[in-house]
């Protein structure tokens, strides 16, 4: 069995940068962490958890609406550990139930495969002023049936998040939900921050890409927006220069009144890794100058990689790097309830990778090391 020191550059172990560490890699995985050790590897660049991604719509030309299939899910799962993210909530968007069905389907016979963490059902249970790119046509309330399917998910122990709109729920459906162990995400809202204040006390524990399709806040009325910022729960936010000012990304961080709370999501489309345009309910979304569209003109999701946020985050807002990575790594696996995920300790060496001084991805750590001669298989 193979076993190995190595000494990065630099090492963000899920919490803080650290330097001058040494890591034993036994049969590819991590075993242990040491201040130093005379026969470790030089590995250059900085070495950290690959990325958590907790909204991924799709991936390598294909969308799960249009493919909500297992087979589906590894195409979008693949497309996106070529970027750095090494785990990800496949998402399906408000769709006929038969679709949502068929994704939970999916999400079951998928468990356990690599990078695949659960679902993420975003809709169809918003709000009609807010809905942005979703159809009309398919909005709807909360229903049993979506109840039924969130239940059966996580009778097969799939991890779930799911975005609704406090106005197109009950308080008791969303204690529901939560107390069978479903993160439910409050999103595509048009609630006041009243209402954003019941439903997390009613169980809620996360809001969905913050500022985009949400209530704002203004002077007298802090809305979903103001609610989410004052709030200690979670909140994804999208960071590609399109979706929301860096300013406010910045400023939104700053303002939480609890650490660890902010997570980078992508809200990436099949374009990632896929070709330029693809179809959504029958209508071309088309990649131009880095934003997808729709016929209307409107965003119709995010066309950026968990790498490129987390750089623009340090570049662009004001984010530390350390802060940066948390966003990207240990937040969102503490917000699903898989903390392991974002960390060191355990972790498989293809899940770890390398960046380099401008927070670029160089590769990942096993196939650095097999190219480097280190190989860290069996043996």
């Amino acid at each position: 069995m193979m076993d190995h020191w190595i000494t990065p550059e630099r090492l963000f172990d899920g919490r803080d940068l650290l330097t001058g560490k040494a890591l034993r890699i036994r049969a590819g995985r991590v075993v242990d962490m040491a201040d130093s050790h005379a026969e470790a590897i030089a590995v250059p660049g900085l070495l950290t958890p690959g990325f958590v991604d907790l909204q991924v719509n799709g991936g390598g030309g294909v969308q799960l609406n249009s493919t909500p299939t297992a087979d589906g899910m590894d195409v979008i799962a693949d497309a996106h550990r070529r970027f750095g993210t090494v785990a990800l909530l496949p998402t399906v968007i408000t769709d006929l139930a038969d679709v949502i069905d068929r994704a939970a389907d999916a999400a079951i016979a998928a468990k356990g495969r690599p990078g695949i963490l659960g679902l993420h059902i975003e809709g169809p249970h918003i709000s009609m002023v807010r809905r942005g790119t979703h159809s009309p046509e398919l909005v709807r309330p909360l229903d049993e049936r979506t109840m039924n399917t969130v239940a059966r998910l996580r009778d097969a122990g799939v991890a779930v998040m799911i975005t609704l709109a406090p106005e197109a729920a009950k308080m008791d459906q969303i204690k529901r939900l939560a107390a069978i162990g479903a993160v439910v995400s409050l999103g595509h809202t048009d609630a006041t921050s009243e209402m954003m204040v019941a439903a997390f006390n009613a169980g809620a524990s996360c809001a969905t890409h913050l500022f985009n399709a949400m209530s704002p806040m203004v002077g007298r009325a802090p809305g979903a927006v103001g609610a989410v910022i004052n709030s200690t729960s979670y909140s994804g936010i999208i960071c590609d220069g399109h979706h929301v000012a860096d300013e406010m990304v910045g400023m939104a961080i700053r303002a939480r009144p609890v650490r660890d709370r902010m997570f980078l999501v992508s809200d990436a489309m099949a374009t990632v890794g896929g070709p330029t345009h693809f179809s959504l309910y029958g209508q071309e979304i088309t990649l131009k100058d880095g934003r997808l569209i729709n016929a209307e003109g409107s965003l119709a999701g995010a066309h950026v990689t968990q790498a490129e946020g987390v750089k623009r985050l340090v570049d662009h807002t004001g984010t530390s790097l350390t802060d940066a990575l948390r966003m990207a790594t240990s937040v969102p696996a503490d917000c699903i309830g898989q903390p392991e995920i974002g960390r060191l300790d355990g972790r498989l060496a293809d899940d770890l990778i390398l960046l380099d001084d401008d927070l670029l991805m160089i590769t990942d750590l096993a196939a650095h090391l097999a190219q480097t001669g280190g190989a860290l298989a069996a043996g």
